[in-house]
């Protein structure tokens, strides 16, 4: 998506910044692991078709990306954000009758950031930009049956089964946004900052310290 072109959003642990070029190398070498491609239903692409998807990505209408960088390293200007790399959060619009119809995905590549919280907290910080600038009102997540950490963080985040898919081994969960649900998320994301990425880029320490 083009609106999301120039955004990173803060949060406690994470900055979520737009998917760019330079990202797609070290995105490359992670989905060359057969747990992510099991874990996120992929097949693995050459690096040439990994650019294009990820021009792709930018272009559709229906597809919000973010990259998720640890914040932590982001801070220290000597690391290169591509090594500040610890997944991505995607939001897609699957229904073209529905615009307010979210498919969301979340992926933690990086196995020493896993368990720490940041999927909760970069669900969290998603789901509101989502709401809030996409106008999403009811999300949808498709988990693999073997992959139970992520069923039960979503669970926690309120969201209900809905159905179970045996011959693609995959359950569904929801969460209809109401006012009550919006309230709740707003609050939870309530120190959330929304910054220009562009400007941001080249003062990262300055950003972490306000």
């Amino acid at each position: 998506m083009k609106i999301n072109e120039n955004t990173l959003l803060e949060g406690h642990n994470a900055v979520l910044v737009p998917y760019n070029a330079e990202h797609v190398p070290r995105y490359h070498e992670w989905m060359k692991s057969p747990d992510l491609q099991q874990l996120t239903a992929s097949e693995p692409l050459t690096l040439e078709q990994e650019y294009d998807m990820q021009k792709s990505w930018r272009e559709d209408d229906d597809k919000c990306t973010f990259i998720i960088l640890d914040k932590q390293r982001w801070a220290d200007t000597s690391v290169e954000e591509e090594q500040c790399m610890v997944g991505d959060v995607n939001i897609f619009l699957t229904d073209p009758t529905d615009p307010s119809l979210a498919e969301l995905e979340v992926m933690i590549a990086e196995p020493s950031h896993r368990g720490k919280g940041i999927g909760k907290e970069v669900t969290r910080m998603m789901m509101s930009y989502g709401v809030t600038k996409l106008g999403v009102k009811k999300f949808e997540v498709k988990i693999g049956l073997d992959n139970q950490v992520s069923v039960a963080m979503f669970k926690k985040l309120h969201f209900q089964e809905v159905s179970v898919c045996k011959v693609f081994k995959e359950v569904t969960l929801e969460m209809m946004v109401d006012e009550p649900v919006r309230a709740r998320l707003l609050d939870d994301t309530a120190d959330m900052k929304e910054r220009d990425y562009r400007q941001t880029c080249s003062n990262r320490q300055d950003l972490v310290s306000q």
